[in-house]
């Protein structure tokens, strides 16, 4: 099947679409750089709630994760958890409150609400942390937009545009020009109408992709009644041993055996093991100076934050994993009719766009391909305006021109937005697939990020110089173990850990303590637990009806309940397209028992 009239008409209005959405919103994005860059912390928690779970609803991730459910069956629920996206049950717990009790516009200007601005190790904290900022933007950027071309290049070939184009383009590039075309129509837009206009394309692109998600598990399921699934029996499980013997393909589909040995996830429980140790250090962390932060920050209040945090996994993981497995089913019921083949074997990436090119009937297609587009978009677009707050806001208004008016700031944007684009569509030319950029992104480079980031939260002596130090002894072997190791990168993470837990530790230890008079105002106002008890007791001999939050042991049961809640959100959808009536059923109890349970411990002890 190929595109039809129609399927292009629908494309191409989506497009147009957000072209005019960022006219539009041109004027309003204006008004100061707030508007911009967090849409005035003006926006309704549901809607950036579903912004956010928009954006992580990207092409690469569901190429990736279509890629997985194929080889893994139900065991794929737990690879994810490299990002690790349990991450969201620890904001939607308490982090995105203390977070959001900072009110400011970046995870660097959040730094001065912590270290002071004062002293070499501020500026230096500060230096480092824009620099990982951008690092990692400029990162996901190359990772979006390998996958984006590689979608693109199966649906609109070459050869069918070659002739009305005064160009050629070598082979090897032709998806790179695809990612090109769409970078640029997503940067206009982003550009143009900030954050405002991004929650917007975002909602607009969750109901897109809602429907097509559903329309996509339906017809597997279909499918599924008719002929059977062939697969090993560990496929249908969710639980691993030691190794993954009980997934062998062998007399299957024998090149899958290669992928498994490739991702060197073959001995599980390690990697799970390594998954789970690198997750809960990353987890407590907090989030990583991108789209998702500026999210938190662009809410009304911290109550809202925290709303929106706990929406995100609710909105985005049934709709996803109805997809998912959806595309799944149909790549593995027909196999032989998808065309996986690359220069360099079978590329088990492409089975998202091959089962969408074979399955998905005319005119739903040109819809669920808008939706996919806008998926990249989206994620492009939040990105990349992430990039823009930390250029604008801690590099040009801090060093540059400190009293800039709202044209010079709004001119900056544009021209940082131009420039960070450029470099991430640049950096795209010399990505490899979307597993290896995204490999990089959370193992090696967050590898670096999580010491610092973890103990500026829960020890008062951890001070601005141990930030950076810390910052630099993870991020500096990030860039560099790559070069020099040739395995998996999640397993060199407990070096990249020590390092810059040591760097942060001996950093702090050998510097001065940070200003009391910073920490005690850091300590009132977003009111952490942990190590705090010299500042508590500072604070308390100045303001004795000062209550300080005892509610660690709570936080964390809710924690734990709500990775298992979240989990049975993932897999849910997966049993009910598979037709697993005792476990869709079992899973379902143990979901209401998690949502009742929640509502007590969770949602009504929220503060306003």
């Amino acid at each position: 099947m190929k595109l039809q009239t129609i399927d292009i008409v629908v494309i191409l209005v989506y497009l147009i679409a957000m072209i005019v959405l960022g006219i539009l919103l041109k004027n309003r994005a204006q008004r100061d750089k707030e508007s911009y860059l967090l849409g005035g912390k003006k926006l309704p928690w549901y809607m950036l709630g579903m912004s956010n779970a928009s954006d992580m609803f990207d092409i690469s991730g569901t190429m990736w994760m279509v890629t997985l459910a194929f080889v893994y069956g139900m065991k794929s629920i737990w690879i994810p958890w490299l990002w690790p996206v349990f991450n969201q049950i620890f904001l939607m717990m308490y982090l995105s409150v203390w977070l959001r009790r900072s009110n400011v516009t970046t995870g660097a200007e959040w730094l001065a609400t912590r270290f002071g601005t004062k002293g070499s190790g501020v500026m230096a904290s500060h230096t480092i942390v824009v620099i990982f900022a951008l690092i990692s933007c400029f990162g996901f950027l190359a990772y979006g937009f390998v996958g984006l071309g590689k979608f693109v290049e199966i649906f609109i070939p070459w050869a069918s545009i070659e002739p009305y184009l005064p160009f050629t383009v070598a082979p090897p590039y032709v998806p790179h020009f695809y990612g090109v075309v769409f970078c640029v129509l997503t940067m206009f837009y982003a550009i143009l109408g900030g954050m405002t206009s991004i929650v917007i394309g975002d909602v607009i692109k969750y109901i897109i992709m809602s429907a097509a998600a559903i329309v996509v598990a339906v017809i597997a399921s279909q499918h599924l009644a008719i002929t059977p699934l062939h697969v090993p029996d560990g496929w249908f499980s969710p639980f691993f041993g030691q190794t993954l013997d009980d997934l062998n393909w062998t007399g299957i589909i024998d090149e899958v055996n290669d992928k498994i040995r490739s991702d060197g996830f073959d001995l599980f429980t390690v990697f799970f093991m390594m998954m789970l140790f690198k997750g809960i250090f990353a987890s407590l962390a907090g989030p990583a100076p991108n789209y998702d932060m500026q999210k938190i920050l662009s809410t009304k209040s911290p109550k809202d934050a925290a709303k929106m945090s706990g929406l995100v996994s609710v909105v985005l993981l049934p709709i996803r994993y109805a997809m998912v497995i959806g595309f799944a089913v149909l790549g593995l019921l027909y196999y032989e009719q998808l065309d996986l083949a690359s220069s360099s074997g079978v590329d088990f990436e492409k089975i998202l766009p091959s089962a969408i090119l074979q399955f998905v009937p005319v005119g739903l297609m040109g819809l669920l391909l808008a939706g996919l587009m806008a998926a990249f978009m989206g994620t492009f677009a939040g990105t990349l305006n992430a990039a823009q707050a930390y250029f604008t806001n801690d590099i040009y208004l801090k060093y540059v021109k400190p009293n800039a008016s709202n044209r010079a700031i709004r001119n900056t944007n544009y021209m940082a937005g131009v420039i960070i684009a450029m470099i991430g569509i640049t950096l795209g030319f010399f990505a490899e697939d979307v597993n290896s950029v995204l490999q990089w992104i959370v193992s090696a480079l967050y590898g670096g990020y999580i010491a610092a980031n973890m103990l500026k939260w829960y020890w008062w002596r951890f001070n601005a110089s141990g930030f950076f130090w810390g910052m630099l002894a993870g991020i500096i072997p990030a860039l560099v173990f790559p070069l020099l190791f040739d395995f998996l990168d999640l397993y060199y993470f407990p070096l990249l850990f020590v390092l810059s837990l040591a760097g942060a530790i001996i950093g702090s230890l050998c510097t001065k303590p940070t200003d009391t008079e910073v920490l005690k105002k850091f300590y009132r106002t977003v009111k952490p637990w942990g190590f705090w008890k010299p500042i508590q007791l500072m604070v308390l001999a100045e303001t004795p009806g000062f209550t300080p939050n005892k509610n660690l042991p709570r936080d964390l049961f809710n924690v734990i309940l709500g990775i298992i809640g979240q989990l049975c959100l993932t897999i849910l959808p997966m049993y009910l397209v598979l037709m697993m009536e005792t476990e869709l059923l079992v899973t379902l109890l143990i979901l209401v028992a998690v949502v009742i349970t929640l509502k007590k411990t969770w949602w009504n002890k929220l503060e306003n």
